[in-house]
């Protein structure tokens, strides 16, 4: 339901109420006034009017009978008629009374809705006018950036061309100041022949450093086989280096084998220092043991490092030399 339908019918059913209650006060001033003849006019126009509004048979008939009462009188029996007549008439404005009040009611509920509707309405409107109202004031800041940005552009273009123009008609100048210089002092001719003699002397220097190079080849090529004597040399010594450290290697593993087995011999011995001097089995333990002291293995470890290192030198002087003859 729209608003204007709204308000409409709230007005009308104000007016309907209204005129009930008129209506109303008619019936009662009529029932009051029974000796009257103008009455019966009048009791004419509220039988119709309650007839257009929708009034029962029963009502009709009581309206008649009621015209009759104002007209003529009141018969026998009319009296009673009247008081009915009365009653439908005042629970007929009752009812009407009440429907108006609900229509009313449910009237102003739904435009309580309808209003809660519209403020939410008007409150998502005014947040996208002001949201709107932003973007235009963006939009606006964005077109005067745009053409601030624009009329920049064009000025820094234009500084360009002009710079570019300068530049272009300088070393257009410059250019033409070098052609009429090298022409009047014949420069270009000079620089030719100074070129010619310079590429002479290059010539000459490379074919010189090619004579030098030939003439150590041939030298390097006599010395080739004492180089490759002492590379063979070299060799040698290097395998053998690997040969002694490989010994080397395996009398460590033998030190620290026996060095294990000087420990266990003496964890042995001391368990069995408690035996017997004369047991059989602790005198073959006290040989083993002589057999395995750790002075001699370490004499042995001492020669070997000691041939090591003379070896390393001698091979260090034989690469000292071939560095030397080369």
């Amino acid at each position: 339901m729209s608003l204007e339908s709204l308000f409409q019918h709230i007005i009308f059913s104000e007016h309907l109420a209204e005129e009930n209650r008129r209506l109303m006060r008619q019936g009662r001033a009529l029932a009051g006034a029974s000796g009257l003849g103008a009455g019966g006019l009048e009791a004419e126009g509220i039988r119709r009017q309650w007839a257009e509004r929708g009034g029962q048979a029963a009502l009709h008939v009581e309206g008649r009978t009621a015209e009759r009462c104002l007209i003529t009188g009141p018969r026998n029996g009319d009296s009673r008629k009247m008081d009915v007549f009365k009653h439908l008439i005042c629970l007929t404005v009752r009812s009407e009374i009440n429907r108006c009040r609900e229509n009313i009611k449910k009237a102003a509920e739904e435009l309580n809705e309808e209003k809660i509707k519209l403020e939410s309405k008007i409150q998502q409107f005014s947040e996208k006018a002001f949201l709107l109202q932003l973007l235009k004031t963006h939009e606006n800041a964005l077109e005067r950036q745009c053409s601030e940005i624009t009329s920049q552009r064009n000025m820094l273009l234009q500084t360009f061309e002009d710079t570019k123009r300068k530049v272009t008609e300088e070393e257009e100048k410059f250019i033409k100041e070098i052609t009429d210089f090298n022409n009047e002092y014949e420069v270009t001719k000079k620089r030719e022949l100074l070129m010619k003699e310079n590429v002479k002397i290059q010539i000459s220097d490379l074919e010189n450093e090619a004579n030098i190079l030939k003439m150590e080849m041939k030298s390097v090529e006599r010395d080739s086989g004492q180089l490759n004597e002492l590379q063979k040399q070299k060799s040698e010594l290097i395998q053998e280096l690997f040969t002694l450290q490989r010994e080397l290697k395996g009398f460590e593993d033998k030190k620290k084998e026996a060095v294990c087995t000087t420990k266990y011999l003496e964890a042995e011995k001391i368990k069995i220092s408690e035996k017997p001097q004369n047991d059989a089995e602790c005198l073959r333990l006290k040989k083993e043991l002589e057999l395995y002291k750790e002075d001699d293995m370490q004499s042995v470890y001492d020669a070997l490092q000691t041939e090591i290192e003379f070896l390393q030198l001698t091979l260090a002087q034989k690469d000292l030399q071939e560095t030397n003859n080369l």
